[in-house]
């Protein structure tokens, strides 16, 4: 790998450090809810699931806008919150799909089988929120790093005066 691939691993490794600390902070958002509605409420196990989803959900777009993405192009927040409630909500039915398939389907409905569920489903939820927020939600702004790798290009490409032959030097006026 070049020095460029290994800074971008570097920024992508960066990036995916913040999105796990605002997610896993969501998590523990989503699991408390879970469980408090599931405890104090007569709430279905989905029910109670996607009630705390959407919790996470409001949590973790403060989360990714104001400190994970901060650094994104802000000049559409319509579109943006549009997109991430809509992607969210495709993660929503991931994560409450499999529990729900794990609840109705297989009758696997204690409380330890309906967390591993409810864990499982958020995990594949979030490969899919992961990709679909950094591509389509929190876009990137120019990289300033491509700019000044194309500048610098520019400036090696440009000739340069040789060493000793100015123009006075070889009897010419400049």
């Amino acid at each position: 790998m070049g020095r460029g691939s290994s800074g971008l691993l570097r920024r992508y490794a960066h990036e995916a450090m913040k999105f796990g600390a605002v997610g896993g902070a969501g998590l523990l958002v989503n699991l408390g809810v879970f469980n408090l509605v599931r405890h104090v409420t007569d709430l279905q196990v989905v029910r109670a699931s996607v009630i705390a989803t959407v919790v996470a959900i409001a949590f973790n777009y403060v989360g990714f806008r104001y400190f994970t993405y901060r650094d994104r192009d802000k000049s559409g927040r319509t579109k943006e919150m549009t997109l991430f409630l809509l992607f969210s909500a495709v993660g929503l039915v991931i994560e409450n799909g499999i529990l729900y398939a794990a609840t109705y389907g297989f009758h696997w409905d204690s409380p330890l089988q309906s967390n591993i569920f409810k864990f499982l489903g958020i995990g594949v939820a979030t490969l899919f929120r992961f990709w679909s927020y950094r591509t389509w939600v929190f876009r990137a702004l120019p990289a300033r790093e491509t700019v000044a790798s194309a500048e610098s290009f520019l400036e090696e490409a440009a000739p340069r005066p040789r060493r000793g032959r100015t123009p006075q030097a070889a009897g010419r006026r400049p």
